[in-house]
């Protein structure tokens, strides 16, 4: 059988926002909130441009279609594992970076590390771990993942980690994101109002 693993210089990413979510704690669309003059929606728009071939919004058409090409959910309200299979459902690329929009201190420079540990890898999924547990949500997907997420999605299984042991994945640990100079402070997403004014205070 012949091995997943693809040369860095040969292989298409896609890049997928997830900006569904109903923001219900903020009282306002987080895509919309603006942090540093840009709107998060910008700002995830733009790291992505920069690794990826191609930048996808999974989310509302009616909201995004101006910023570019925008995905909608098969499995309606199923939360992000839902947004996961719709990326990976339609997308052509191997390698998928899904991240999402409400968090403003991804880099460039962490999503280029993603991919080069991607390259060494087999695994259908690279995903970071910190004190807090999974980051799913910023993380990268092979393409085959999509169908073990259609099957979670099928038995009513909505956890993202609650399919990981059925697929193949290569945690990236604390230790070895620090090694690589990367904090969990990448990881901080807007949930709160309070989480705004950490992040602006951490900016």
């Amino acid at each position: 059988m012949p091995s997943a693993r693809v040369s860095e210089s040969t292989a298409s990413t896609a890049g997928f926002i997830l900006a569904g979510g109903k923001s219900s704690r903020l009282g306002v669309d987080k895509a919309f909130l603006e942090f540093q003059g840009r709107t998060l929606v910008e700002r995830a728009i733009e790291t992505l441009r920069d690794v990826c071939d191609t930048v996808t919004i999974v989310g509302d058409p009616a909201k995004f279609a101006t910023y570019g090409a925008v995905v909608t959910d098969v499995y309606r309200d199923c939360g992000p594992l839902g947004g996961i299979h719709a990326a990976l459902a339609q997308s052509s690329a191997e390698i998928n970076f899904v991240m999402a929009v409400d968090m403003p201190f991804v880099s460039r420079e962490f999503l280029s590390f993603l991919r080069t540990t991607s390259m060494a890898s087999d695994a259908l999924v690279v995903v970071p771990r910190t004190s807090k547990g999974f980051q799913p949500l910023c993380a990268l997907y092979r393409r085959d993942f999509g169908v073990a997420a259609e099957a979670a999605l099928r038995a009513g299984k909505y956890r993202i980690d609650a399919v990981f042991p059925s697929v193949s994945v290569r945690v990236i640990d604390e230790e070895e994101l620090l090694k690589g100079g990367f904090s969990e402070r990448i990881f901080l997403n807007i949930n709160t109002p309070d989480d705004l004014r950490t992040a602006q205070f951490n900016s």
